[in-house]
């Protein structure tokens, strides 16, 4: 019997130590495929990566910083609108503290205030006085905080598929495993990275639908960047902290005085489009909620001509965003080729459907 347990315990062992370090090599080939892009800039202490773009003399609209995503990194939204921006504006394209190449900084950066905060700071490092702040799903809830912490620093605020209000169920059990001290470390190790290697194009997949799937977008978002141990750590906590955060700051919104436009899709199968964007509507007195038939969580690759306008109309140009909308509904209803279709239906899915990318069940 203790011949058994010596070899059961040995095998443990070496299990554990294999994984540790198929982790770890993964790790360091996934940051060789998609190293930094920007520069980093140090924020007090960490240091923040960044692209940034200046403007040029024609420039037409204001300085623009972009906040990605749960899981995501600033690769995302550099794919999304930086050829579509360059030389209109100052572009700032941001990895939140502890996702892509920044640094994760204190404890007050696993919420989204403290995040806000930093990304402030960044905004002073750079010389950015004041800008149009585009946040995407996760980085919407940094946006709304922006403005209230430091609301001299927007000018305007775009909301793509934000995230802003409670929803039923809360966050899911097996992201306080991953922030548990001991037991989510270990997990994070030990789960994060084979897990996310089976399962990351099919989440991504989750996220874009109904709408095609770019097949490239995994490598122009550098999305395994979360795979990472410590990355996919520091996200499980930005996800677990979020919903006790967004109780106490939502009934704030009314406080938010800046210009705001609200970019949705009625197919949101992340995050609810109901719950969440046409409450914030409602919360933000003048803003506009422009509401998209047949389009899901990400507006910012299906309708980037439409967020591109949006931030236009808040720069000062005129722009009839409804009228936008409806072509483009006309336009994908037209597309009979279904190559990414919906979930078979809105029911909450498996916590294994979800680990480890992407935010956790419908919100």
């Amino acid at each position: 019997m203790a011949a058994v347990t010596v070899f059961i315990l040995i095998t443990l062992a070496a299990a554990i130590v294999c994984l540790v370090a198929f982790s770890w090599l993964q790790s360091r080939r996934i940051e060789r495929l998609y190293p930094p892009i920007g520069e980093f800039v140090d924020v007090g202490g960490y240091r923040l990566h960044v692209v940034h773009v200046p403007a040029e003399g024609t420039a037409d609209l204001p300085a623009i910083v972009f906040l990605h995503g749960a899981s995501g990194n600033l690769r995302d939204q550099v794919s999304a609108f930086r050829d579509g921006l360059e030389g209109r504006a100052e572009l700032l394209f941001v990895d939140r503290p502890g996702h892509g190449w920044s640094e994760r900084g204190g404890p007050q950066n696993a919420f989204p205030d403290g995040q806000a905060r930093a990304v402030a700071d960044l905004m002073d490092r750079k010389g950015i006085s004041k800008a149009l702040i585009v946040g995407h799903s996760f980085g919407g809830i940094i946006a709304a905080n922006l403005a209230l912490e430091r609301p001299h620093k927007v000018s305007g605020l775009l909301f793509l598929a934000t995230v802003s209000h409670p929803w039923p169920g809360g966050i899911d059990w097996h992201y306080h495993v991953a922030t548990a001290p001991v037991v989510g470390r270990l997990a994070t190790w030990l789960l994060a990275m084979p897990a996310g290697l089976l399962r990351i194009e099919r989440a991504a997949r989750c996220v874009f639908s109904p709408n095609r799937y770019p097949p490239d977008y995994l490598a122009r978002s550098a999305t395994a960047l979360v795979l990472r141990p410590w990355t996919f750590r520091h996200n499980a906590h930005d996800v677990a902290n979020l919903y006790d955060h967004i109780v106490s700051v939502s009934p704030r919104y009314a406080e938010i005085d800046k210009p705001t436009i609200i970019v949705t899709g009625d197919s949101d199968f992340v995050v609810s489009p109901e719950i969440h964007s046409s409450a914030l509507s409602g919360a933000i007195a003048g803003s506009e909620l422009v509401r998209i038939r047949g389009v899901g969580h990400k507006p910012d690759y299906v309708a980037t001509d439409l967020c591109i306008a949006a931030m236009e109309k808040l720069g000062g140009l005129e722009t009839d965003l409804a009228a936008m909308a409806r072509r483009l509904e006309q336009l994908l209803a037209s597309d009979t080729e279904m190559s990414n279709p919906p979930p078979a239906s809105r029911r909450r899915s498996s916590a294994a459907d979800q680990i480890p990318v992407m935010p956790s069940d419908p919100i």
